[in-house]
């Protein structure tokens, strides 16, 4: 006797041919974990490498020179930098808190937003980092000309191009066009 479960069985098997692979929720978690770790590690180094620059600025003898405008900006930038760390270390943390409670699979999915919320607090970071040391360096109105471009360029690079391959090339599993064409 059929009670309709056989048919989402077929269903989420053939999705997974549609998508070209043979994983069990367990599999697939497991991958998307190493994937989504390799993905960390790159921004958690450049993260703590700027965040650790940002904490020395104020033992600098320049610091106390600082307008009040730029010290507010560099506190900012700094709160930006903790809060970004925090989000990027957070899919360690979660991964290590929940290991061997069987929610592998809710794991990945938390870690995987930390992460895009800690690209979001470094995106702010790098763009407020940028507003400081060109405020210093420039004294003029040409840092929001400099700066602006290239708030856009990590949001294309990091946002928008992405979102943009995801909405034109979704597998057909998706029930989305594969390709970039109508």
């Amino acid at each position: 006797m059929n009670d309709g479960n056989d048919a989402d069985d077929e269903g989420g098997d053939r999705d997974e041919r549609d998508r070209g692979r043979h994983e069990t929720e367990e599999e697939r978690a497991d991958r998307r974990w190493v994937e989504l770790l390799q993905e960390v590690r790159v921004t958690q180094t450049g993260v703590q490498i700027l965040f650790g620059f940002l904490l020395t600025v104020v033992f600098q003898p320049r610091f106390i020179t600082l307008s009040e405008t730029d010290r507010t900006i560099y506190v900012v930038t700094v709160f930006l930098g903790a809060a970004a760390t925090g989000a990027l270390v957070g899919p360690v943390a979660l991964h290590r808190m929940l290991t061997g409670r069987r929610v592998k699979p809710q794991t990945v999915d938390w870690a995987s937003r930390l992460t895009v919320v800690g690209l979001v607090l470094l995106l702010c970071t790098m763009v407020c980092a940028l507003l400081l040391i060109l405020r210093v360096a420039l004294h003029n109105s040409l840092v929001t000309w400099l700066v602006l471009p290239m708030a856009l360029w990590f949001v294309l690079c990091w946002f928008a191009l992405p979102l943009w391959t995801r909405a034109h090339h979704a597998s057909p599993a998706d029930g989305k066009r594969s390709s970039g064409h109508p």
